[in-house]
């Protein structure tokens, strides 16, 4: 089941909404797409702006530690039997969001922003395999580069499986952006509790976990 497209699809929309909502609501900072904030803040940092640079700052060191602890996670727990290491990823996930949703605009944002990015790296590092391929779940440019390589593939090979592959690719593309421009749109109506719309849809994937217990991949 963690490999299913359609728990692929809850984990997308719900990594796009992620970064529609921290950029629209945390003061335009991105919680997946570190290039985008390693971008901004550099160009802060050589204007002199330094408090601006630490918004950038945070959230990229929280995004780190994400990925870290996930990897922490499936090594310690990996064979444990009560619950899967991914399905406990997914449990914290929610609840720092739903805390999140708490923290009021302004001075909080660096520390709201810097826990959607550490949810999201733990996301990405979990689920990265979508129907046998690799992928990931809160951004996009992996996945374009994979996609574009599936379609060459097949225009020298001819594979069914290398088109399959690459629509697996462009769905979650799709998807990602659908979730984004949902986000985008919540978070101005909603304001900051419009993040607990991804807790929703992160129990939803977790339930379809639990759907298939037995038969987690590895």
């Amino acid at each position: 089941m963690s490999e299913a497209f359609i728990l692929a699809a809850f984990l997308a929309f719900s990594g796009g909404f992620q970064d529609a909502y921290t950029y629209m609501l945390r003061d335009h900072v991105f919680s997946n797409a570190e290039t985008g904030n390693i971008v901004l803040m550099f160009t802060h940092l050589m204007g002199g702006e330094f408090r601006l640079a630490a918004s950038y700052l945070f959230p990229i060191l929280a995004f780190a530690l994400g990925v870290f602890l996930a990897e922490q996670v499936q090594h310690r727990y990996k064979y444990a039997r009560r619950i899967h290491w991914r399905q406990a990823i997914l449990l914290f996930e929610i609840a720092i969001l739903f805390a999140v949703g708490f923290m009021p605009i302004g001075p909080m944002n660096i520390l709201a922003s810097s826990l959607v990015s550490f949810s999201c790296a733990m996301q990405v590092q979990s689920f990265r395999k979508v129907a046998g391929h690799s992928y990931a779940s809160t951004m996009c440019i992996g996945n374009l580069r994979s996609g574009i390589a599936a379609v060459s593939a097949y225009m020298q090979d001819h594979k069914a499986q290398q088109m399959e592959q690459a629509s697996y690719y462009f769905a979650v593309i799709l998807i990602f952006g659908i979730g984004a421009g949902v986000g985008g749109n919540c978070s101005v109506i909603l304001g900051v509790k419009s993040i607990w719309i991804c807790c929703i849809l992160l129990t939803v994937a977790l339930g379809l976990m639990y759907l298939d217990a037995d038969h987690v991949v590895e």
